[in-house]
C-alpha cells in the first residue's frame, strides 16, 4: 500500500495529467480518455497511468498518441509539480470498467437462475 505522501502526489499527477489532456493536439489521443488512477514508484523515477477510452476500438491508437506526447506531458508535469525528480509516464489500458461489468451481468444472470428455479418449485 503506498504511503499517505504517495497517495498524494499519485492524485496530483492524475489531476494535473488530466488537464494536461484537453490540450493535447494529436488526434489519436482526441476522444473521452479518462485517467482512472495513477500508480508511482516509491522513488518516483515511474508512474503507471491507467487510462480509460470510451472507443474500446482506438485504445491502441490512443495508447501510441499519449506515448509520443509522453515527453511533453512529462516536461509539463514536472513544470507544475513541485518534485525532486518527475517520473517517466508508462501508460496502460484499463478494464476495470468493463470488467466490473461483465461480472455485474454474470451475477444478474445467476440471480434471474435461481429466481427460475425457485419460481418452478
Amino acid at each position: 500500500m503506498p504511503s499517505n505522501r504517495i497517495g498524494r502526489i499519485n492524485e496530483e499527477i492524475q489531476r494535473e495529467l488530466a488537464d494536461l489532456l484537453r490540450g493535447l493536439k494529436d488526434p489519436r489521443v482526441q476522444t473521452l480518455i479518462s485517467i482512472t488512477r495513477v500508480e508511482a514508484t516509491s522513488d518516483l523515477r515511474y508512474a503507471k497511468v491507467f487510462v480509460s477510452v470510451l472507443e474500446k476500438d482506438r485504445g491502441r491508437d490512443v495508447l501510441k498518441g499519449l506515448k509520443s506526447a509522453g515527453g511533453y506531458l512529462r516536461r509539463e508535469l514536472g513544470s507544475r509539480l513541485q518534485l525532486r525528480h518527475t517520473p517517466e509516464l508508462v501508460f496502460e489500458l484499463d478494464d476495470s470498467i468493463e470488467r466490473g461489468a461483465h461480472i455485474s451481468d454474470l451475477i444478474g444472470k445467476l440471480r434471474e437462475k435461481e429466481e427460475a428455479r425457485h419460481d418452478d418449485c
